[in-house]
């Protein structure tokens, strides 16, 4: 059809050309027709005569040859003249010549290659169709004639080969190749193919074009494997050829190994392509691939396939059309970078049906891209056919590429380097996959691993950047989306990148204020922390330099004073943080340049300023913790950002009267009143200045606070102003950062304030609780409570004065902490149920924190204190969890207490619930930590001199500063991956007490561990030297007469956390990140330094080695296994930074080992036990085993010789190789080698029918050694027969049947016949423990106990299968006449028979064939025999045991 219209259309044209000279012919043409064409051919030759007899009219000019007949009819005359001449076959030759002679004119040539038209007679034309072929086609389907006028055609082509178009717009060369296309037959199919080529190697690029292109429509199927090897040549010489030439090969029938061949050339000649014929080729090969190659294909295109050359970065361009002239620059440059891009896009839309089509594409590609190891090898392409994946509809696929990703991203392979360039250069491109990339970047941010949230984090950041105000919307509509679902780190990282985009481009970010305002209407589901950031962003955008989100101002004072006004506390809160964070962008200070006067506020903003902070404090007057929030805001905003400095002056002006007013007194010499105690001035540092000294007024503002606690707290004018002790440490900590704010640091205004006194009462009282009244007990509690918190806020502000009296006076202050908290310890447990004062005021009230019971807890003095993690020394008493021991965990309970009376150590409560009314210490405090650290032995026999000016940093002030800063590193660098609140549950807010770090970055604090290391190791080495002299001084007897327990309990807490904070700190995920390389480098070069000089040029490997090294000396002086633990953890966390990783296990085992075999005991002689030791011991045990070399070696060697040893030896007495196995440990080693086992079977590869023997044999032998440590670990239990053994042998019996049908049976259904003793002697060892397994069930139906029974229906459901799956084996193996079934009693643990039920079991034995005929075959035979001495035992409806009882132990 296409041809017909072409035609027609150029015939007007011609017609119209030839204006009056054609018309009258045309009308003539009837009339004289015959006339005309006699006299012109006849004479001449035989080809006018045979044409004009078969009822063709040739004519001349622009007028078309006619035809009266049907073509067929046509081609019938014209052969059967040509037959039937006398001259045949010569006249044939004539007929061409004339043929030749009448297209020698241009204009009849033309005429033959166009179509005919019918001839009109008077009657007939019905019997003409209306469209007819070209004189020259009809003349090629006479056969006897074709391969001449072939000859002709191809004669004449060269001719008009560089005519181009010729007149009329027509392409001569073209047309005469169309009529070689779809020819019913062709003759000498072999010789137009050559004649073919032969014509494409000397004609020019258009026409070669034309040729390629039309050879699948000329050839016949014989040839075109041949063609597709010349065409292939061709390729590899003339680029300019790729498109035609590959669009050929598509439409070619072509063997597979030739395609194959075609495809590697193509794929050779791929870096050399002109980026426009690129999608065409990526096209063709995609389209070549068959499923067993389309892996290699598509790693070597993955390769070959360079985008980032094919487009500039922006800074070429931009440096590009810099270069040419303005008006060139808009014409040319742009256009260059957006055509490189489309022909990317193209590419990738090839790549992308492709994918979506054929199902081996994509999963090759997957497979391609998860294959690269290392982070340089990734491309661009990578990512964009991640996307691509994700966004074809194909579930796989999409499931598959947000796999890879975050598999990629996990490991630092994908990096965001790679990500922003992919953006930077690709945007157009990437615009198409907006939705993929939405939706991976949502899928990445609601990750509970937190190592590829980041960069869920980055996608985003980056689509806001690139695309266009659509994406904007959609990107911020998805944080918001994000920020109100309530879980705690999505909406963390959410709310960074929308501050992240509000710094970046506020332009762009006003536009959406709407939709970010709306996350207000959520607030009920965040953080304080949250909020505040919230609201930082809100008033950025509202109140912000450029002052575009204008618009939402209003809204923004509306929420903040209606917050305010609220009498609900929750909302006072809420509302005391937006303002402060609105002050903080109004007031903030503004730069010369964008400020309208001058870099100073203007008038009208400064009042607004003025005014909403005048509100906050009218609306927080109310209520003390509400003033206290107040004045805790004001200084993180004083802290954290740089204010306007008049606004600053106004805050600091009400600042430091207002505190001298309320909080202190001049010493007098009495004070007057009545108070609950009495009163006392205590803890003055600065007694030699005693005139004019000042004191903080505590004792009676909490009287005063007490007696009024029920009234409402109304500011009348009248009234003296009412003052809350609640405020003391909040409003101090204002002062002080208002002060170092003004004076760069410089705290001598108020340092008279770190020595003063306070109005306490004489702390003997805590001597006599018991006769004094309940109220004077709470009263001397939240004494306590208030005091500790002055200190602590002072020890903040001071930590970091350099004066050594300024440092001597801190450190004074934190002994004076750790001895009021012993005090407060023994306060709390004779003042049970007693609620503290707040200390944290923005967070939920903490009444829910305050623990229940205030049971005594048998702790030395300051170990109260100890958090919830495996604390050394003693055992702090409570259910007993792990060890269901009964009687001997009772014991071990009731012991304690006796033996701490007698040595007269005061009992207390653990400060650990009570952290919550603790004030926050900052991070500089641990700065103090780098003061030396003496213990007192050494003080005494060497320093006593010297004494008086030294910086003492004591054990007790050691272990509260590491307690705090392990708090510290565990909040902040330990990565909670799911940070989701459990569903119905209170959630007791982790982050109490955290808010100022909150406000660091895990980076930040990272840094600050690394700074300290130095100090930290030094402590270390000072532990473990005190240990070294104890152990020498007492001949290696930790317990020796000379042990001073206090402070053996307190070296070994401080021991124990330093090396949970280095562990800590290692563990940090964010090492892992690339950007933090150079910090592990440091802090490794920290550990190795203290080894060997020079570690500086040091790699990352030989660091590892040293740190490794260095760590492991301290193995010798752990004073308990909780130490021992944390040390084996630390050295597992550094070997894996890096380095040969065998090497490591090996050490870290042997030291597990040396761990295990050793008996550890406390400083009073005792032996270590209960359940925070058990616990150490099952993570020890586990330690050992995960790192031992064999793992089943391992277990077999504590079950088959320390448990022995253990039953051979006396009650209280342990195992001699295993010391810590004893009857009250049992249970943590059985547990852990259950679960060790089960862990190490599933690891043994699943037998397959390729396996060589060898292989076969090496898993045979690996299945033997496994199920001989299960049967000895299954009739233990005929020892242990405690419910919790029982409990654990059938939860992991199962688990182990579970693997042995899934990986063993299929080994043993290959291996039977080559194998046959081995897999009998194995099947026969199973069927002691299965049988034994049985026995349990059976007596857990009896007991009736819950708790066991729970486990029976799955055991026995595997033991069936086991049955059902061992008579497979032998149907497989022709030998199922061996299998028969009895019938069967069920028995107890001890073999008894149990009467109470119907027998209902049945087992199958196999019969004993141990003579086995000689007739058989050998295979025959070797089944048989095989399995003559085995018997399996199993069950049906569920019940199974067997009547032959088990003597085998």
């Amino acid at each position: 059809m296409m041809r017909k219209k072409r035609r027609s259309s150029v015939d007007k044209g011609e017609s119209g050309a030839h204006g009056v000279a054609s018309k009258p012919k045309k009308s003539r043409s009837t009339g004289r027709q015959s006339k005309e064409a006699v006299p012109e051919e006849t004479n001449e030759s035989v080809f006018g005569v045979c044409l004009r007899e078969a009822g063709v009219i040739l004519r001349q000019g622009g007028t078309s040859n006619e035809i009266a007949v049907d073509q067929v009819v046509f081609q019938k005359r014209i052969r059967q003249q040509l037959l039937k001449s006398p001259r045949y076959p010569g006249i044939m030759q004539e007929f061409i010549s004339g043929l030749e002679s009448h297209i020698e004119d241009p204009e009849r040539f033309r005429n033959c290659l166009l179509p005919c038209v019918p001839r009109l007679s008077d009657g007939d034309s019905s019997s003409v169709s209306s469209f007819q072929e070209s004189l020259l086609r009809m003349l090629l389907g006479i056969e006897m004639l074709q391969t001449l006028i072939i000859n002709t055609l191809f004669e004449k082509l060269p001719e008009f080969m560089f005519n181009g178009t010729g007149d009329g717009g027509l392409n001569i060369p073209r047309i005469i190749v169309n009529q070689l296309k779809w020819l019913d037959r062709v003759m000498d199919s072999k010789d137009l193919a050559a004649k073919l080529m032969q014509l494409v190697s000397v004609a020019p690029v258009e026409v070669q074009r034309d040729i390629i292109t039309s050879l699948p429509e000329i050839l016949e199927d014989s040839q075109h494997n041949d063609i597709a090897r010349e065409l292939n040549s061709l390729l590899q010489e003339n680029t300019q050829l790729t498109v035609p030439i590959l669009d050929a090969l598509s439409s070619l029938n072509l063997s597979s190994s030739l395609l194959t061949e075609v495809r590697e050339a193509v794929m050779a000649t791929l870096a050399a392509v002109q980026l426009e014929d690129l999608p065409v080729v990526v096209k063709f090969i995609l389209h070549s691939i068959s499923s067993s190659d389309a892996y290699e294909v598509v790693c070597s295109l993955r390769k070959k396939l360079e985008l980032e050359l094919c487009v500039l970065p922006p800074v070429l361009q931009a440096s590009q059309s810099r270069l040419k002239s303005k008006a060139a620059a808009v014409s040319s440059a742009t256009p260059a970078a957006g055509s490189n891009q489309d022909s990317v896009t193209l590419v990738l839309d090839g790549i992308k049906s492709a994918v979506r089509f054929q199902k081996t594409i994509s999963e090759a590609w997957l497979k391609a891209i998860e294959n690269v190891d290392d982070a340089e090898d990734h491309k661009v392409i990578d990512l964009l056919v991640l996307f691509i994946l994700h966004f074809t509809n194909a579930n796989h696929s999409r499931r598959g590429a947000e796999r890879v990703l975050k598999v990629k991203v996990r490991t630092g392979q994908l990096q965001e380097a790679l990500l922003q360039k992919t953006f930077r250069d690709y945007a157009q491109v990437m615009r198409g996959y907006f939705p993929s990339i939405l939706a991976l970047a949502q899928s990445l941010l609601r990750s509970p691993d937190s190592c590829v949230v980041p960069f869920g984090g980055h996608m985003y950041r980056h689509s806001f950047t690139a695309f266009d105000s659509y994406c904007q919307q959609e990107v911020v509509g998805s944080l918001v989306t994000h920020v109100c679902s309530g879980v705690g780190g999505e909406v963390d990282v959410a709310l960074e990148l929308l501050c992240g985009l509000v710094t970046d481009k506020p332009a762009e970010m006003a536009l959406y204020a709407v939709f970010v305002k709306g996350i207000l209407d959520y607030m009920d589901n965040l953080t304080p922390q949250q909020i505040r950031r919230l609201f930082h962003l809100l008033s950025r955008l509202a109140f912000g330099q450029q002052q575009q989100g204008t618009h939402i101002q209003d809204d923004m004072h509306i929420v903040i004073r209606k917050q305010l006004s609220s009498t609900v506390p929750k909302y006072k809160r809420i509302g005391i943080i937006g303002a402060v964070m609105v002050v903080g962008s109004m007031g903030a200070h503004r730069s010369k340049v964008d400020g309208s006067q001058g870099g100073t506020l203007s008038q009208e903003t400064y009042r607004q300023v003025t005014a909403l902070l005048e509100l906050v404090r009218s609306c927080s007057e109310s209520s003390p913790e509400a003033a206290a929030l107040y004045y805790d805001e004001l200084a993180n905003l004083i802290l954290n950002s740089t204010l306007d400095p008049q606004v600053q002056e106004w805050i600091v002006k009400s600042v430091l009267d207002d505190f001298q007013d309320d909080f202190v007194v001049d010493l007098g010499p009495d004070i007057t009143g009545s108070f609950p105690l009495p009163p006392c001035v205590l803890y003055n540092l600065d007694e030699e200045e005693s005139q004019g000294g000042i004191a903080i007024n505590l004792l009676p503002l909490l009287t005063d606070d007490i007696q009024h606690k029920g009234e409402q707290w109304s500011q009348t004018e009248k009234a003296p102003k009412r003052v809350s002790p609640l405020c003391l440490s909040p409003f101090f900590r204002l002062l002080r950062l208002c002060e170092e704010k003004q004076h760069q640091g410089d705290l001598e205004e108020v340092d008279a304030l770190l020595g003063c006194p306070l109005v306490l009462t004489d702390m003997d009282v805590v001597e006599k609780l018991e006769s004094v009244s309940k109220v004077e007990r709470e009263f001397l509690c939240a004494l306590l409570f208030h005091t500790i918190n002055w200190f602590r806020e002072v020890i903040n502000a001071f930590c970091r004065q350099k004066e050594t009296e300024m440092k001597i006076k801190v450190m004074t202050r934190l002994q004076n902490v750790t001895y009021l908290q012993t005090l407060l310890e023994r306060a709390l447990a004779a003042t049970p149920g007693y609620v503290p004062p707040l200390a944290n005021f923005d967070g939920e009230s903490t009444e829910g924190i305050v623990p229940s019971s205030a049971a005594p807890l048998n702790k030395g003095k300051k170990d109260g204190t100890r958090k919830k993690r495996k604390a050394p020394g003693k055992n702090s008493s409570g259910n007993s969890s792990l060890l269901e021991e009964g009687t001997e965990a009772d014991e071990t309970q009731q012991e304690q207490p006796e033996k701490e009376k007698e040595k007269e150590v005061r009992q207390g409560v653990s400060l650990v619930s009570y952290r919550p009314f603790f004030r926050e210490l900052d991070m500089e405090v641990l700065s103090v930590l780098q003061c030396g650290l003496l213990s007192r032995s050494l003080l005494d026999s060497e320093l006593h001199t010297k004494v008086r000016e030294e910086v003492l940093l004591g054990p007790a002030e050691l272990v509260f500063l590491l307690e705090d800063m392990l708090r510290k590193l565990e909040f902040s660098l330990t990565a909670a991956p799911a940070k989701r609140a459990p569903f119905l549950k209170t959630r007791t807010d982790k982050s109490v007490g955290f808010s100022h770090l909150q406000q660091r970055s895990s980076k930040d604090i990272a840094s600050c561990c690394v700074q300290l290391l130095p100090a930290l190791c030094s402590h270390l080495e000072n532990c473990h030297n005190h240990f070294q002299t104890l152990l020498s001084e007492n001949n290696g007897v930790v317990d020796g007469p000379a042990t001073d327990i206090q402070e053996h309990q307190l070296l070994s807490s401080g021991y124990q956390l330093l090396l949970q904070v280095l562990n800590t700190t290692f563990s940090w995920s964010g090492f892992s990140q690339p950007g933090q390389r150079s910090l592990l480098k440091k802090a490794l070069g920290v550990l190795a330094g203290r080894l060997k000089e020079g570690g500086a040029e040091l790699t990352l490997e030989q660091l590892v080695k040293h740190s490794f090294e260095y760590l492991l000396n301290f193995r010798s002086t752990m004073p308990s296994l909780s130490t021992a633990l944390c040390l084996s953890q630390l050295l597992s966390t550094v070997s894996e930074k890096g380095g040969n990783t065998a090497a490591y296990r090996e050490q870290t085992a042997s030291l597990a080992r040396r761990f295990l075999s050793q008996e550890w005991v406390t400083a009073s002689g005792e032996r270590e036990r209960g359940n925070k030791f058990n616990e150490g011991l099952q993570t020890l045990l586990s330690i050992y085993l995960d790192h031992a070399d064999d793992v089943l070696k391992a277990v077999e060697e504590i079950a088959g010789e320390g448990v022995p040893e253990l039953l051979n030896a006396a009650k209280d007495d342990s195992s001699a190789t295993w010391p810590t196995l004893n009857r009250q440990t049992f249970l943590v080693f059985y547990k852990g080698m259950m679960a060790e086992l089960e862990k190490a079977v599933k690891k043994i590869p699943a037998g397959r029918n390729s396996d060589s023997t060898e292989a076969q044999s090496e898993k045979l032998l690996t299945w033997n050694l496994a199920v001989r440590d299960f049967h000895i670990l299954v009739n233990l239990v005929k020892v242990f027969d405690t419910r919790p053994v029982l409990n654990v042998c059938l939860k992991y019996g199962r688990l182990f049947l579970e693997s042995f049908l899934k990986l063993g049976m299929p080994l043993l259904d290959y291996s039977f016949k080559k194998h046959k003793e081995n897999v009998q002697s194995l099947l026969k060892t199973f069927q002691l423990s299965t049988r034994q397994l049985h026995h349990m069930c059976g007596h857990s139906k009896i007991r009736q106990d819950t708790s066991l029974t729970n486990h029976v229906p799955a055991l026995k459901k595997s033991l069936e299968q086991f049955i059902y799956r061992v008579k497979i084996m032998l149907t497989l193996n022709n030998c199922q006449e061996a299998f028969w079934m009895g019938n069967l009693k069920n028995r107890d643990l001890k073999g008894e028979e149990i009467l109470s039920q119907r027998s209902q079991g049945s087992e199958e034995e196999e019969e004993e064939s141990s003579g086995v005929p000689q007739e058989q075959s050998e295979d025959e035979a070797q089944e048989s025999d095989s399995e003559g001495s085995k018997k399996v035992n199993g069950e049906e409806d569920g019940d199974q045991d067997d009547d032959i009882t088990d003597d085998s132990d």
